[in-house]
Parts: C-alpha cells; sequence; structure tokens
C-alpha cells in the first residue's frame, strides 16, 4: 500500500487526500507538510496567522533540498492597452522562501518586447508575488498580443531567493509546463 503522503518536492508526495486545487495551498516547513495562511479551505482569511499543520514530519523542509517552483499563475486575468494597469505574476514554492534585493519574473509578449515583472512582495512565505505596471496607451502591448510564462521565467537579478530548510540560495527555473499551465492573456483594445 502507497503512504499516504511523503518527503520529496513532488506534488504527489503532498497529502493525498488533498484534491489539485487544494495542494497549491499547501507547502513544507520544518514541522511537515502546512496549509498557506489565509486559505478559505481552513476556515481563517488572516494572512498573518501561522500555517495550518496538515501532517506533522519533524524537519520535512530540510529534507527537501532546495525550494523549487511549483506553480507560476496569472493574478491579473485581463489587460486593457487603452485603460493600462497592473501585471502581476504569483510564483509558488513547495516550502517557504525569504528574498533579498528584486528578483525578476518575465512575461512574453508574442508580438511586442516581453515584460519583466519585479519582485513586490511575499517573502517569509512560500508564494512570491511579481508586478508590472504599465501606463494607459503605453506602445509596451497592442490589442490583441498574447501574453504568456515561458520556461526559465524567473531571474534573480543580483538578489536572492533562499529556502527556508536549508537557507542556500536556490536555482531559478521552472519547467516550461510550469508556465503554460498559468494560460496566457490576451490584451484588449
Amino acid at each position: 500500500m502507497a503512504p499516504l503522503w511523503g518527503a520529496s518536492d513532488s506534488d504527489e508526495s503532498k497529502p493525498k487526500n488533498l484534491t489539485t486545487a487544494e495542494k497549491k495551498e499547501v507547502f513544507a516547513n520544518g514541522s511537515g507538510w502546512v496549509r498557506e495562511a489565509g486559505s478559505a479551505l481552513s476556515g481563517n482569511d488572516n494572512t498573518s496567522a501561522d500555517p495550518e499543520l496538515l501532517v506533522a514530519i519533524s524537519g520535512l523542509a530540510v529534507s527537501l533540498g532546495a525550494a523549487d517552483i511549483t506553480e507560476l499563475e496569472f493574478i491579473t486575468t485581463a489587460f486593457d492597452k487603452s485603460d493600462g494597469g497592473t501585471i502581476q505574476v504569483r510564483a509558488r514554492f513547495n516550502e517557504a522562501v525569504d528574498v533579498t534585493g528584486t528578483p525578476q519574473l518575465t512575461v512574453v509578449n508574442d508580438t511586442n518586447a516581453n515584460h519583466t515583472l519585479s519582485y513586490a512582495s511575499g517573502t517569509g512565505s512560500n508564494e512570491l508575488v511579481f508586478s508590472l505596471t504599465i501606463a494607459a496607451g503605453n506602445a509596451a502591448t497592442d490589442a490583441d498580443d498574447v501574453l504568456s510564462i515561458g520556461a526559465n521565467a524567473m531571474a534573480l537579478n543580483g538578489g536572492t531567493v533562499k529556502d527556508k530548510g536549508t537557507n542556500t540560495a536556490s536555482t531559478i527555473t521552472n519547467a516550461a509546463s510550469i508556465g503554460t499551465a498559468a494560460g496566457t492573456i490576451t490584451v484588449t483594445a
């Protein structure tokens, strides 16, 4: 019989009773598998609360080694060139990370120059937010441009992203499938 959870950094090692959507909010820390603070699933919308412990495995984050990106997703779901606005992307890791400096994340534009989003928030958690504000009518986008996230979208840009377990700098890469899973945004006029 297969175990109900594991001690590797794959989604398959997360508690088996969780749905795919629920696994997005689960990461490893020194206590074991935890659900991120502020989750509607825990009934606590306080993002400053301690994460909810689901499975106790002492030292789990240390046994995982360097933090890995498990998901990239657009927070921004639509972008209108005439209105301008902010493009935001969330990078989820399999454990909490600390950030120094200003790491960056590239959003690919299929017809214009790519967009470089800068780290905005999330240090100390398993979710980092990257952001870029584009003024209304700016030449950075055109109507019908398609924005997406490709492989190796994150760059340290002289900063660091260090996991809480071993506190070593991570090599920030993501599989093409992780970026593709984020979907696309088609710019409107």
